[in-house]
């Protein structure tokens, strides 16, 4: 699953229309939406996503051996 539709899924879970995550975020609807069709978000983009959306935001790599980088 892309980064995009996981946003759209937290976003109908938090129930935040995009239009009003972009507000939260402070970027505009449109560059937003560009973002969107695009995927490409840093790990900070994420962060703050999440934290409009309510929620935390964790990016890493699990091990076999249960080593997290």
């Amino acid at each position: 699953m892309d980064i995009s539709t996981k946003i759209k899924l937290a976003e109908t879970y938090a129930n935040i229309s995009e239009a009003e995550l972009a507000r939260r975020i402070g970027t505009s609807s449109q560059a937003f939406g560009q973002r969107m069709k695009t995927g490409k978000f840093s790990s900070e983009d994420l962060e703050k996503i999440a934290k409009a959306l309510g929620a935390e935001f964790e990016c890493k790599f699990v091990f076999p051996d249960g080593t997290i980088v």
